[in-house]
């Protein structure tokens, strides 16, 4: 069982603000304050005095369909976001930055014990959104959502400083865990990890997954009667605030076509499936 940690608390106390629907002209002051003091682009976007709460402007969504690559192979950036590490595992280690590993064993959690040592070998990728992003995260090729773990935890931050300075951080958030699989089998895990001020995330297939949320025992949940297919591009769920999307894939499965400390967009490839 996962004790309730401060940065819970301050992610429930941030985020009732940002749910709070203020008079429109102090609204439009909030939203045109948060765009000006972190430089979004709202080029994509409606204008930020239309948002009627804070989150809703985090949580916007694109005005235009965003070209996707839609080549055979073809595993495009789930996020706008900024990709902090990517490679090979060495056995369960990946690198939430250089320098400093964790465990992706302890990451899928015991739940997953068995199925993790099928990655092991494989490859990953570490997408950080930072709070100006577009705060929407999308499938990044056609996958079969075999079940689902919400992993109660902390919320401590997920920017750079935290990255250099916490070992073990995105094993220590909150965070839910996809299981999927390619059209012929092959095994890809989505986690998306949980940040510090609002700390939600939603999801598309499955309304009941909800976070930092006052759970502290970890859930699961197994769509095996019905199968959960989603496309490239689909919508998957969001943020309510920036946070990770962390991509794993069983050795020989993907080989990764973008680098460390690269910017990247919904839409784009940044690995290839081979099968």
């Amino acid at each position: 069982m996962v004790r309730k940690h401060i940065t819970n608390t301050v992610s429930q106390w941030f985020g009732r603000f940002a749910d709070h629907e203020f008079p429109s002209r102090v609204q439009s002051f909030i939203n045109h304050a948060y765009v000006n003091l972190l430089g979004l682009d709202m080029r994509e976007f409606a204008p930020p005095s239309t948002y009627p709460t804070l989150n809703k402007l985090f949580t916007r969504e694109l005005r235009k369909k965003r070209p996707i690559d839609m080549r055979h192979g073809a595993f495009i950036s789930p996020v706008d976001g900024f990709v902090t590490e990517c490679g090979i595992l060495e056995n369960d280690k990946a690198l939430q930055i250089k320098g400093m590993a964790y465990s992706v064993d302890d990451l899928l959690t015991l739940q997953y014990g068995r199925e993790a040592q099928a990655i092991h070998g494989g490859s990953y990728i570490n997408f950080y959104l930072s709070p100006k992003d577009y705060h929407r995260y999308h499938m990044p090729y056609k996958l079969r959502v075999a079940s689902a773990l919400h992993q109660p935890g902390k919320l401590y931050p997920v920017n750079f400083p935290s990255l250099r300075k916490r070992k073990e951080l995105f094993v220590e958030n909150e965070r839910v865990i996809l299981e999927c699989f390619t059209e012929k089998g092959g095994r890809i895990f989505l986690v998306m990890v949980g940040a510090l001020n609002v700390g939600r995330m939603s999801f598309t297939f499955d309304p009941r997954i909800k976070t930092n949320a006052d759970r502290y025992e970890p859930t699961f949940y197994r769509y095996d009667k019905k199968p959960i297919w989603l496309k490239k591009g689909d919508l998957l769920g969001m943020f309510m605030m920036g946070s990770t999307v962390l991509a794993f894939a069983e050795p020989g499965l993907m080989q990764i076509r973008t680098n460390d400390r690269t910017h990247v967009r919904f839409g784009e490839r940044v690995a290839l499936i081979k099968e």
